[in-house]
């Protein structure tokens, strides 16, 4: 831990804060077509319609506030579940939600012949939030009740089905592979403020109900016996904590499609900075997770340009080497 005291945590928060803000005004300026600092601010001061200022208000700025928002989301949902799971690997992933979300998507253009973004959106924030649902009921059944081995194993159960009847509808319908790939990959390239504006509800629950329950997390991280002796009800916590990962990962993957290792690494990196009090983890968590989604979409504008990749494959390309770690720190116990 890096940060001790309450003056260093609250001065590294802000830090963080200042540095989003900085990566949220870079991703606004940088892409394909050349612009600088002084057409950024005259394309909201005056605006004269020209291409450059077009792309800065309707493709870079919805598309900068749509990652920062996914990428906070689904870091405070990994901090989440890795302390309800007590495994240091947990993520959205885990509970089966970005396969779900896909696979809803994938049924509704295969099957129902949706075409419609805003109804990708809606359904794949439904198959996201059924999956979790189910998960959570299966690792709920037994005596001993939701325990985090059931949970964990439940979860990796679903998505591994979600993940084989995806690819099943895709291998059957193969045109269906264009429509849904660049989707399935994550991405935040195309999106509208509509999209954001259609899920944000949901994000903005889930954010300030995490900050609410942090107290109780640090209590439940403790172990289920000692968070009972301290008089915590820990199946009304745990089913709380569900319905904000629901919330959180479900409107991410509605918003941006499935995107990984977000959840996985940026809560590591908080707990290394500021400790495991999840008071600070959660908000940490979220403005990190904001800051590495927004470079990862940066970098993904750059690395085949003028094409571009999906930012599920930037993030994923990032966070493989912390996966190794993590996985290699978590199981040797050191």
């Amino acid at each position: 831990m890096l940060l001790k005291s309450t003056t260093t945590k609250w001065a590294g928060l802000i830090v963080a804060m200042v540095i989003m803000l900085l990566v949220m005004c870079a991703s606004v300026i940088y892409g394909y077509t050349e612009t600088n600092w002084r057409t950024a601010i005259e394309a909201f001061r005056n605006y004269n319609g020209s291409n450059e200022h077009i792309i800065i208000q309707t493709v870079r700025l919805p598309r900068t506030f749509i990652a920062a928002a996914v990428g906070a989301s689904l870091a405070i949902a990994g901090a989440l579940m890795q302390t309800l799971t007590k495994n240091p690997l947990a993520s959205p992933g885990l509970f089966g939600i970005n396969a779900g979300g896909g696979f809803a998507v994938v049924v509704a253009i295969s099957v129902f012949s949706v075409n419609n973004l805003q109804a990708f959106n809606v359904l794949a924030f439904l198959g996201a939030a059924i999956a979790a649902i189910i998960v959570y009921a299966i690792g709920s059944l037994g005596r001993q009740g939701l325990t985090p081995m059931k949970l964990t194993l439940a979860g990796a159960a679903m998505s591994a089905l979600f993940a084989s009847f995806t690819q099943g509808l895709l291998v059957i319908n193969e045109a269906l592979l264009d429509q849904v790939l660049f989707w399935l990959a994550g991405s935040v390239q195309g999106r509208k403020l509509e999209t954001l504006m259609s899920v944000l509800p949901y994000m903005g629950i889930g954010w300030i109900g995490s900050i609410l329950i942090a107290k109780k997390m640090n209590i439940l991280s403790m172990g289920d016996d000692v968070a009972k002796g301290l008089g915590l009800n820990t199946g009304l916590i745990k089913m709380t904590v569900g319905v904000l990962v629901i919330l959180l990962a479900g409107g991410s993957v509605a918003a941006a499609g499935p995107i990984g290792f977000v959840g996985i690494v940026v809560p590591h990196i908080a707990r290394s900075i500021i400790g495991t009090d999840h008071r600070w983890v959660i908000p940490l968590s979220g403005v990190l997770g904001a800051v590495l989604l927004i470079c990862a979409d940066i970098s993904a504008r750059y690395i085949l340009m003028p094409q571009e990749i999906p930012v599920g494959v930037m993030t994923a390309i990032i966070g493989t080497p912390f996966f190794i770690y993590i996985a290699r720190k978590g199981f040797n116990g050191k």
